[in-house]
């Protein structure tokens, strides 16, 4: 599973950071957890799954690339609409995928 460096996280969620990502990565997921993620597929850009259905056996938390972190379904569009508009404000376009990519190739090329 890999993080984006932007990650973005329920207000309510912002002191404890932290330790709600340890708990992703120990699979110990919040029941009303929502994890947004780049789609799988490059068809879609963005995919959200309930902390419930990610904690199954049969999902691989490996191929993840998680975009963020919301507390509940509600929270969960509400930064997926933050993060459309973040994109459109920085881009005039609708391209999530393109936009959280390349942030995190620059991310990754100053080397933080």
């Amino acid at each position: 599973m890999k993080l984006y460096c932007d990650l973005y996280i329920s207000e309510c969620w912002k002191d404890k950071k932290e330790k709600i990502i340890n708990r992703l990565r120990a699979n110990r997921l919040l029941p009303g957890m929502y994890v947004i993620t780049l789609s799988a597929g490059s068809q879609n850009h963005l995919e959200f799954y309930s902390g419930l259905l990610l904690r199954q056996r049969v999902f691989d938390l490996n191929g993840l690339f998680v975009v963020g972190l919301a507390d509940g379904y509600g929270e969960c569009l509400a930064i997926t609409e933050k993060i459309t508009d973040e994109v459109y404000s920085a881009t005039g376009g609708a391209d999530i995928r393109n936009y959280i990519l390349e942030r995190q190739q620059e991310y990754e090329k100053a080397g933080q």
